[in-house]
């Protein structure tokens, strides 16, 4: 006993100890190692290995730092100086690309600074004012399921004297259930003061596409001259009338005293929602709204795409749509985004993406909406200049950048990652011929000569949709005689679905059949008063006129088309009386006879009685079928027949009918 127990003792432990390494190889840490200059900082930070992805390119880490004054960082290993003496708080958000791991999780660390010698002109100059028009949105990472992303307003003041303005932050966009954010912190440093407003109305409330627009789905409610567009605008109400009819929620704060050409930053930390995941490649977006000043109507609007990802990969294709409406896509465009990044040493002249097309999109009607770097579409003619070619085949359509120059995240002097990535934005009508499936599509990039980097896949799918039908037929139980049933009914599944689905029906059905039936009784013997006794036989004749009036019950059937023209079905059935009347009569016979007699009997009597019963939920039959139908399989009219299996009798039974879908 005592061996087992030293065994047991020991396989615990071991089993223990694996499992402390498991977790430790899952939950991966990064440390904030720093040393101090004077009031001059260099970040310098410690990251667990990768966990490569395999066939993925090389895995790499990709970083973003607040170093707790307002100022911020996407270097690996950035160097800061501090204005003023502090403590100031410094936070590190490392991002694991082309890892199948978790992000490493980071600890802010407090930084002292005791010493005020330099000036800050030597830290890192993001130029916001020159080159991104006083007004940016950033973040460190796309979205993914169930993490933390880190989201930089920048604004800034290009006036020449001091202003007073506002900033509204929109996020959760109505058209999804779930929300994909909750804010989980702000940090401001500029004392910007937060306004709570009835901006909007109902955070809570989800429109569905059809309250929201008429249209089929793959509209995004997004205005294409919002995103990305910092320029000053006017009528400010309609762009907050939009903003509040889009978003569920809304951040607002006042900005006082900014500076002539003074620039700010603000954080956001949101916290992505579980739910998430079953948008997986679709396109979402945080609004921001910044008027300079209070008392004017000129403002800057920047929505800031995003695509919900599952691992972390710069090259990636989206689709502005997961979910699409069938009844009305057929004239609507379904729109895509194929995002790239330059990770080479050096910059990048041609840049090849070569686009499956699902085969339900008209390829010939291909429309480009947007690119980086922005550039003319080429002309046939072979030319020099910087131009975006679309090259189409088969099944494919190659966007091909020609002459152009896209510098690389690992060049010496690119401190701007945003200048490494480019896109393509683009929109493919349906073919006249398509059918309710879901529409997969993939890109190869090619980066000058390099290997071609696999993007994920990108799919939409159709939304169920709801297809009413009506049908009516005739009912023939083959072991019942004189049996005349007619049923109409409705029947509910998703619209117009291309091979299998399941179906619920109910009917209700008259049933009108004669029941025969013979019986027969020895009566005696009878010890009469003479002494002799009497026997006798009653003969029985039972005719019985039924009528019911049935409930005729598909919980569920499941249900294929194998084509266009010829479908198949099998499920249970549940049908019960809710009126059962029987007129029944009988006739009656009795012949006598007495004892020591023989021959015909010595004396018959005829008797003929009526009645009637009426019942309900009496007869109840349980049983299962299958069957075939022939015509608009998918959506219009068709006829079918059914056979029906009953457990209880009558067993055999057929079904025979017409169904319209609509």
């Amino acid at each position: 006993m005592k061996n087992y127990f030293i065994l047991f003792f020991l396989l615990f432990q071991t089993c223990f100890y694996a499992q402390e390494i498991e977790n430790d190889t899952i939950n991966r840490s990064a440390t904030i190692n720093y040393t101090v200059d004077e009031n001059k900082v260099f970040f310098n930070p410690q990251t667990p290995q990768l966990n490569q992805i395999a066939g993925a390119p090389k895995a790499f880490y990709t970083y973003y730092w607040e170093f707790g004054d307002g100022n911020y960082s996407f270097e690996k290993e950035p160097k800061h100086v501090y204005k003023n003496k502090g403590n100031y708080k410094v936070q590190l958000s490392v991002t694991n690309n082309y890892d199948d791991g978790k992000p490493p999780t980071t600890r802010p660390k407090e930084v002292t600074v005791n010493e005020e010698k330099f000036a800050i002109s030597e830290n890192e100059n993001h130029y916001l004012l020159a080159a991104h028009n006083g007004f940016r949105l950033q973040i460190n990472r796309d979205p993914k399921p169930d993490e933390e992303i880190q989201l930089v307003l920048s604004y800034g003041n290009s006036k020449e004297y001091i202003t007073n303005g506002k900033i509204y932050l929109f996020f959760n966009e109505k058209k999804y259930k779930a929300k994909n954010f909750d804010l989980v912190a702000v940090r401001l440093y500029h004392n910007e003061s937060e306004v709570f407003s009835k901006t909007v109305a109902d955070n809570n409330k989800y429109i569905s596409k059809d309250e929201f627009i008429k249209s089929t789905g793959i509209t995004t409610f997004i205005d294409k001259n919002l995103i990305g567009n910092d320029t000053l605008k006017q009528n400010f109400p309609q762009t907050l009338k939009d903003a509040e009819a889009y978003y569920q929620d809304v951040k607002i704060y006042d900005v006082d005293n900014l500076d002539a050409n003074e620039t700010r930053n603000m954080f956001f930390s949101f916290k992505t929602t579980p739910e998430m995941l079953k948008d997986t490649s679709a396109v979402i977006s945080i609004r921001s709204i910044y008027v300079p000043e209070r008392s004017g109507d000129s403002h800057k609007v920047i929505t800031k795409e995003m695509e919900i990802v599952t691992s972390h990969d710069p090259n990636k294709m989206a689709v502005y749509d997961t979910r699409l409406n069938y009844r009305l896509v057929r004239f609507k465009r379904l729109k895509y985004k194929v995002q790239f990044q330059n990770n080479g040493e050096g910059p990048a002249r041609l840049i090849k993406l070569n686009v499956d097309i699902p085969e339900m999109l008209d390829k010939s009607t291909l429309k480009v909406l947007d690119m980086y770097p922005k550039c003319p579409i080429c002309p046939d003619t072979e030319v020099r200049y910087s131009c975006l070619d679309t090259i189409i085949s088969k099944d494919k359509i190659s966007f091909q950048f020609k002459n152009i120059y896209l510098p690389g995240t690992a060049q010496k002097g690119v401190h701007d990652k945003d200048s490494t990535k480019g896109f393509v934005k683009y929109s493919l009508k349906f073919g006249k011929d398509f059918h309710k499936k879901k529409s997969k599509s993939k890109t190869e990039i090619i980066f000058d000569k390099n290997e071609p980097i696999i993007t994920n896949t990108s799919t939409s799918r159709f939304s169920p949709g709801i297809s009413i039908g009506v049908k009516s037929g005739y009912n023939s139980y083959l072991n019942v005689k004189n049996s005349k049933s007619y049923f109409v009914g409705a029947t509910i599944s998703p619209y117009k679905s291309y091979k299998k689905y399941l179906q619920a029906e109910l009917m209700i059905s008259t049933h009108k059949f004669a029941d025969f039936k013979n019986a027969s009784e020895i009566i005696g013997p009878i010890d009469t008063q003479a002494g002799i006794i009497d026997s006798a036989i009653r003969f029985d004749d039972i005719t019985s006129k039924i009528t019911e009036l049935n409930i005729d019950v598909v919980p569920v059937s499941f249900r294929y088309n194998l084509n266009g023209i010829f479908g198949l079905g099998v499920g249970p059935q549940l049908s019960f009386d809710i009126s059962n009347k029987s007129n029944n009569t009988i006739n009656s016979s009795y012949f006598t006879y007495y004892k020591n007699t023989v021959g015909d009997p010595i004396d018959t009597l005829n008797e003929t009685r009526t009645f009637e019963n009426k019942s309900s939920f009496k007869d109840i039959k349980y049983g299962i079928f299958g069957d075939i139908t022939i015509g608009a399989a998918r959506i219009g009219p068709s006829i079918g027949i059914r056979y029906i299996y009953n457990f209880n009798e009558p067993h055999s039974q057929l079904h025979f009918y017409a169904i319209w879908k609509i």
